[in-house]
């Protein structure tokens, strides 16, 4: 049984959700059509993931359909391997919880033409049939009739083709001058605008721009641009249009063919919104009007969410690649080990608002920790081993203990693997689900070597000469020698044990202050364990932090100045031999280390491990210093 989104998360409420509920009451709409469209120029990350949670709660919460669209309006930054990573990363987010909400549509089908109050009318519904043949919507499958819409504006004198140049076109706009060309006869802008789109002229020799008000206080609605002459192949029409629509354009009216109710964007585009309107009223279209609202986006402390930043980090090889777990996106977050629920959790956490702020990445790492203690199997690992021998132990004698697979199990809300997966035993008896696997105990043992001091500081409960320590699901032990080498480096322990001190032992009750982790030597199991951790140590990368450069107002400095450099370590660790069974899809604690996940370049002759996060936040008491 999969451990991965089992739990569905509870809805929240915000200002945008009041405003959707006040529509359903009033049913303004016959059903609440949401819509998440990014554009496939690169990887979705953490920020994106508030909008998936947002759009298809809504859309699941009052049910409703969230489309799937790729807004592929610019086909030199565009790629088909974008498009498939942003499927793959919302499938696997919304799996489990929204996935019936989600909307595409037959592959290859474009908007049909209908008649509407009398109206010629595009329009392009998702499709009601469970079936394998469908795909994301495409703004590129509408560009025939965004060409159509174009023409119709012309036509009523709202848009007319300008022949300035790009700088000259952003001088007159941020004087709130008009362009010469701006009164062009409808019938001249026409007959250009269709030689713009056979090819007749060369890239950057004119646009089409639309005829708002060009002094206007919003400078989105000086008379800005609506299409561009851009010869690039495109990744789904190819080389069929020398022609593009512009974003703010093409983005209203795909929301429109889609029957988009209500168009959530982050706050940027606050500013557009008007244009957003304007365009689809002026065109006198005969289906009710999709409408848009913003709220704010995510700023997560110790993190980098710009994708041209993002792709330096990738570029400059920073970073593995796309999916590197120290990575912001969503398949670099699923590679080192946070769940679906994880996320979506802390999504609903933070709320919606129209504030922008910076949300404290202990939010986020708060809720991984939540849900990896519910779900996690825990297993016995040393990453730093010393080797102990149990003197009063026989050699060759090995012992099966039972060790418990998760203290969590039973409680609401905890996901646990089936019966009989990677060594889990239900006891018969047992009504809350709690279930245990056998570990080794022998004479020869691995602890982790900060688990000893030879000369350790004051209430130390650990292993030091003389002292006693429990070993966990074991005997109470205690130090008699520490062997070293030639060069004083310390190779072993020597220690007795207290063969009664076992679970229901004669001795069991007796107490020791410090209990401790441990393999048993003969049985370990070698691995490649990743330490990941936050990848800048500063909460603001991009930001300045000194007076005089603020004051001054200086170049902000390099966000990589601050990268963290043990940000990774990569070790060589001792595993119990349970975990040669270790799947993918489930989690794991090792125990009084932290949560760890199987990773993709893990084979049969080689297991990898990434922790997912520590068992404690260890950068609190950085903060605090």
């Amino acid at each position: 049984m999969s451990l991965e989104n089992k739990e569905p998360a509870p809805a929240p409420s915000d200002f945008i959700r009041d405003i959707v509920a006040a529509h359903v009451a009033e049913k303004k709409y016959p059903q609440i059509h949401t819509r998440f469209p990014p554009e496939p120029n690169g990887y979705l990350h953490i920020g994106h993931a508030k909008s998936i949670c947002l759009n298809f709660g809504i859309a699941h919460e009052f049910g409703g359909v969230c489309n799937l669209r790729m807004d592929d309006t610019n086909p030199t930054k565009e790629d088909i391997e974008y498009v498939e990573s942003i499927q793959e990363d919302v499938r696997w987010l919304i799996n489990g919880w929204a996935e019936k909400e989600l909307g595409l549509k037959p592959k290859g089908q474009t908007p049909e033409t209908i008649a509407e109050e009398g109206k010629r009318d595009f329009y392009l519904a998702p499709s009601h049939e469970p079936s394998t043949n469908v795909e994301p919507f495409y703004a590129s499958d509408y560009f025939d009739q965004i060409y159509d819409y174009a023409e119709q504006l012309i036509e009523k004198g709202k848009a007319f083709v300008c022949d300035l140049t790009p700088d000259q076109t952003d001088e007159y706009r941020r004087l709130g001058k008009a362009s010469p060309f701006r009164d062009r006869s409808m019938e001249e802008n026409l007959n250009l605008f269709q030689r713009m789109k056979a090819g007749e002229f060369p890239d950057g020799k004119c646009v089409l721009r639309a005829k708002i008000i060009v002094d206007a206080p919003n400078i989105w609605l000086r008379d800005p641009l609506l299409y561009r002459i851009k010869r690039a192949d495109h990744h789904q029409t190819g080389g069929k249009w020398c022609i593009y629509p512009m974003y703010d354009f093409a983005h209203c009216l795909s929301d429109y063919i889609e029957g988009i109710t209500h168009s959530i964007c982050t706050l940027e585009f606050e500013v557009h919104r008007p244009l957003y309107d304007w365009i689809l009223e002026s065109l006198g279209l005969p289906r009710p009007l999709p409408k848009q609202y913003e709220f704010a986006r995510l700023n997560l402390s110790y993190t980098v969410l710009s994708k041209r930043k993002l792709l330096q980090l990738v570029e400059e090889k920073i970073v593995t690649g796309w999916d590197d777990p120290r990575m912001p996106t969503i398949c670099g977050i699923r590679r080192r080990g946070v769940t679906a629920e994880a996320l979506r959790n802390f999504a609903y956490n933070i709320g919606i608002t129209k504030y922008n702020g910076i949300t404290d990445v202990a939010v986020l790492e708060h809720a991984i920790r939540e849900d990896l203690n519910k779900r996690a199997l825990r297993r016995l690992a040393v990453l730093r081993p010393i080797k102990v021998v149990i003197t009063n132990f026989p050699e060759g004698k090995v012992e099966e203990l039972d060790a418990v697979n998760n203290p969590e199990a039973g409680r609401a809300g905890s996901p646990l693997p089936a019966d009989g997966a990677h060594g889990v035993t239900r006891p018969t008896n047992s009504d809350d689900g709690t279930g245990t696997r056998k570990i080794p105990f022998s004479r020869e043992l691995f602890i982790e070597r900060d688990d000893f001091q030879e000369i350790p500081p004051p209430k130390f409960f650990r292993l030091k000469p003389g002292g006693e320590v429990r070993l966990k699901y074991a005997y109470i032990i205690k130090c008699d020698e520490v062997v070293k080498d030639a060069s004083g480096n310390i190779t072993e322990l020597r220690c007795t044990a207290d063969l009664d001190s076992k679970t229901g032992g004669a001795t069991s009750a007796r107490k020791v202050k410090g209990t401790i982790h441990w393999v048993s030597a003969a049985h370990a199991l070698d691995a490649e364990v990743r330490l990941y951790d936050r990848l800048f140590t500063e909460a603001e990368p991009e930001k300045d932090g000194s007076a005089s450069a603020e004051s001054s107002g200086a170049t902000k400095r390099d966000f990589k100045s601050v990268l963290n450099p043990r940000s990774l370590e990569v070790i060589t660790a001792k595993l119990e031999p349970s975990l040669s069974g270790a799947s993918a899809e489930h989690r794991y604690q090792f125990e009084r280390i932290g949560y760890f996940t199987l990773d993709k370049d893990s084979n049969s002759q080689k297991l990898i491990f990434n922790r997912t996060i520590t068992l404690k936040d260890t950068w609190a008491k950085e903060a605090q210093k």
